[in-house]
């Protein structure tokens, strides 16, 4: 059963019955009030459109079933998910060394005293600051496959050097080139995941890549654990630790390089026809794919949308606390009075906590498809521990057990910071657009995480309360920003609504015309922030039926040949059902 041809069809006789009709004047002045540039043709507009994209669609969508969505999706997701998650895996183990070296000897023996530790992970985020907007340019322009597995080369040999480090000063200069080459990563599976998926299917992606940072903490303990009872040899352990990520970064990167496509029209691997449904599987994201062309308007149109500052702060509210939270984990866990060993060992148990916040995050938001709200409801947990830790003192076994539950808890709003790139790469459109935003996000990303381990002071262990009393600041900022984002997201919804109501072409464009066309969410009165409902989804079904066996039997629409009243009774009654339940929703 073809559905978009139905609603292709029905586009196209709506046209067709009323080819005089013209915009009502106040409903023109409406149009160019709630969305920003000129009117749009209603056709693709091949100037705007990227010239690689241009070669594998067009203006007629085309249906693709779901078996063959289903068959397209694991196609994709061994050349470019499992890459994603197993290299962000790969650069939150390097990144995160540190962190279990801690208590491994490396502060004792390169000499570290006062606060230089916390600045060991500050110049890290400050590296990424200056070159996050650089990288992001890069990205739009480069080929982006090559581009990840040349930098995740570059990291691991800078990692390597770690273990040559004697002193302060070879760490800080160690540490910050590591910053600066790690900078494209997030960046990079930002735009993969828009490029490659559809937007209910990116929650998922950017969960399961996000999700190694959990991963990180067990595999990471485990494997610190081990090379902690290395007790002689020509490397002392927190060494061998450095130079063995090292070699397999590298070995990986080269990996990268030779297997990873840089976009479904790059992609060697894959058929031709495989490669244009792979960017017709993605016209309804209406983000676009990929457009080298450097846009102004988009510049202004990013600067003037509220979505950016709220994105920016809620990476500022939730690194701050991360960053903090994740450089001086074992030594928080140790100043609870376990020993080292026990300490490598429950860092795994984190990890194995964040992996289960993230997973029930990604599982409420399919279910729900109320990302902002359980974002909101995955902060409290955070409130509660953080608290917990600031007013209760260790003093016997119950206090010691309770104090490490409370540490657990405190980092619940992971799924905060995961599910607000799936905001970006679903909401934000125009790949100027995107990249200023995108490289905005992570300057405010880097911004947190490097003022986060320097609220840690020497003189306020072990109880760190400046720290926690810091980050509850951050969670009720951050709680704030959140309404206020829903509340903004739903009113541009309700805007396009009323557009469609008035009865604005371009604002219910079933054929999507538009989609590669490079144009903001904003430029393009179509896009909505939200997806599809179940009832407008079985309307669409419905249509379908009424016109599937009409359009086997001839290639033109049904509305133009047949006028039968009870079918058009019924088509607008369908009609009715999926205005009213949208407007429902919004």
């Amino acid at each position: 059963m073809n559905i978009t041809g139905a609603v292709e069809d029905m586009s196209k006789a709506q046209r067709m019955d009323h080819p005089s009709s013209q915009p009502d004047p106040d409903i023109s002045h409406i149009e160019n009030v709630l969305y920003l540039g000129p009117v749009k043709p209603d056709h693709m507009d091949y100037g705007r459109v990227d010239s690689e994209v241009a070669k594998y669609t067009s203006e007629v969508v085309v249906h693709i079933s779901e078996d063959e969505n289903r068959r397209l999706k694991k196609l994709i997701d061994r050349r470019v998910l499992l890459i994603m998650v197993l290299t962000y895996f790969i650069q939150a183990l390097d990144k995160g060394t540190l962190a279990f070296t801690s208590i491994m000897g490396i502060q004792k023996d390169t000499h570290l005293v006062g606060n230089q530790y916390s600045w060991l992970t500050t110049c890290i985020y400050l590296a990424i600051l200056v070159v996050e907007y650089p990288t992001n340019w890069l990205i739009q322009r480069v080929p982006i496959a090559k581009y990840l597995g040349i930098n995740v080369c570059i990291w691991s040999i800078v990692l390597s050097m770690h273990a040559l480090c004697h002193n302060f000063e070879g760490l800080v200069i160690a540490r910050t080139l590591l910053g600066a080459f790690e900078a494209a990563c997030q960046p990079i599976f930002v735009v993969l995941s828009s490029m490659w998926y559809k937007r209910d299917e990116q929650a998922g992606v950017v969960i399961y890549w996000y999700m190694m940072n959990g991963a990180q903490q067990i595999v990471g303990g485990l494997l610190a654990y081990c090379f902690t009872l290395l007790k002689s040899g020509p490397l002392k352990s927190w060494q061998a630790i450095f130079v063995a990520y090292a070699c397999f970064s590298f070995l990986w990167g080269i990996f990268i390089i030779i297997w990873m496509p840089d976009s479904p029209m790059r992609a060697k691997c894959f058929s031709e026809v495989d490669k244009k449904l792979m960017v017709e599987r993605v016209r309804s994201n209406q983000t676009g794919m990929q457009n080298r062309k450097f846009r102004t308007e988009h510049v202004k149109d990013a600067f003037t949308d509220p979505q950016m500052y709220c994105y920016c702060l809620i990476a500022i509210c939730t690194t701050l606390p991360t960053s903090g939270l994740g450089a001086f984990a074992n030594i928080i866990i140790t100043g609870f009075d376990f020993t080292v060993l026990q300490t490598q060992l429950l860092s795994m148990v984190l990890g194995f906590y964040i992996i289960i916040v993230l997973l029930s995050s990604h599982y409420l938001v399919k279910k729900y498809n109320q990302n902002i709200l359980v974002m909101t409801c995955f902060l409290l947990p955070s409130f509660v521990g953080t608290i917990i830790l600031m007013t209760i003192r260790n003093t016997n076994l119950s206090t010691q057990i309770g104090l490490l539950i409370s540490y657990y808890i405190t980092l619940s709003f992971w799924s905060t910071a995961t599910l607000s790139l799936t905001l970006i790469s679903r909401n934000v459109a125009g790949q100027t657009k995107k990249t200023i935003v995108v490289a905005a996000n992570f300057i405010c990303w880097a911004a947190g995480n490097a003022t986060g381990p320097q609220v840690f002071l020497k003189t306020d262990e072990p109880r760190y309360f400046i720290a926690f009393a810091t980050h509850l600041c951050c969670y009720t900022l951050l709680f704030l920003v959140l309404l206020f984002l829903r509340w903004h997201l739903t009113r541009e919804n309700r805007k396009r609504d009323e557009l469609a109501e008035t009865g604005v072409r371009e604002a219910s464009d079933q054929d999507m015309v538009h989609a590669f066309d490079d144009l903001t969410d904003r430029e393009n009165p179509n896009f909505r922030k939200n997806g599809n409902s179940p009832t407008i989804k079985l309307a669409t079904v419905c249509l379908s039926s009424i016109q599937g066996d009409e359009r086997n039997e001839t290639p033109k629409s049904s509305f133009q040949t047949d006028h039968d009243a009870d079918k058009e009774s019924i088509v607008h009654a369908v009609y009715v059902v999926i205005y009213i339940e949208t407007r429902r929703q919004h």
